[in-house]
């Protein structure tokens, strides 16, 4: 399952599609939600004075939420789509704000990325494990902090071989035809919220946890579905082996959220040392 055909041959999940879907609900609660996202991880009040990249903005939402706690913003992604989306959010929510950049741009082109300086907060949720070379997504994104600032990322857990099948899971996904995804999308749905499904309706509150699901980061249960089936390339990483390469790298963990063995992301936020 290794030897799958990654981003380096052209097989890709459209995200942008995807994102463009979900700010047809994004409303002031997620925003918001998105803030204190921020405000808990990287344990600040605001961002003012400060500087944000946001490698991989996605929908956009993330990008948002730092230019409202006062950061001066960068955000770029690879798809087109991702880029029209931050730029749609950017137009309705902060027109005309010369304090958000928003561009095209690729992780993985470490010339490119050094174009446009260093931060003091350098932010990749859930993007670098999608690129087809996570680990030097990684070195680019850490390359990119200012001496004294943070890089907040989110990173796939390692489930050994329940991630192995998801890749091939995600592989085949990507290779059918639009209207046969279903196949794959929803006994995908069924072994993700199956059984939280059902204890919430066997304590008599049906729905409950997918209802509430979008407090925890903005996000609608829906969407992250599909990212997770989607989402190829998919790459995967082991809690205590990111500690230990980020340590060697200079940088100290500040805070970490994990999933506790499951699947989906563990949140990571790291301190760079200065001189190191």
């Amino acid at each position: 399952m290794e030897n799958l055909p990654s981003h380096k041959h052209g097989l890709r999940f459209n995200f942008g599609k995807n994102w463009r879907n979900y700010l047809k609900n994004l409303d002031k609660h997620k925003i918001e939600q998105a803030e204190n996202s921020l405000q808990a991880m990287l344990r600040v009040r605001n961002l003012e004075g400060r500087t944000f990249l946001d490698a991989g903005s996605g929908s956009g939402l993330f990008s948002l939420a730092a230019r409202q706690l006062g950061a001066k913003v960068t955000s770029f992604d690879y798809d087109p789509l991702s880029v029209e989306c931050t730029e749609s959010l950017k137009e309705t929510h902060r027109k005309n704000d010369t304090a958000w950049t928003v561009t095209r741009g690729d992780v993985l082109d470490a010339d490119w990325l050094a174009s446009l300086g260093t931060f003091d907060v350098v932010y990749s949720w859930g993007v670098l494990h999608h690129t087809g070379d996570m680990r030097r997504a990684l070195d680019n994104a850490c390359a990119r902090v200012k001496d004294n600032g943070f890089l907040f990322i989110a990173l796939y857990n390692d489930q050994g071989a329940q991630s192995s099948l998801w890749k091939a899971v995600k592989y085949s996904y990507n290779r059918l035809p639009q209207a046969a995804r279903s196949l794959l999308l929803w006994p995908a749905m069924a072994r993700i919220w199956g059984p939280t499904i059902i204890k919430d309706a066997l304590i008599l509150e049906p729905l409950r946890t997918w209802n509430n699901y979008s407090r925890e980061r903005g996000m609608s249960p829906w969407h992250d579905v599909l990212d997770w089936v989607g989402g190829y390339p998919f790459e995967v990483a082991n809690v205590d082996e990111v500690i230990r390469l980020m340590d060697r790298k200079g940088f100290a963990l500040s805070n970490l959220k994990t999933v506790f063995g499951g699947h989906g992301c563990n949140e990571y936020v790291f301190h760079k040392t200065a001189g190191r």
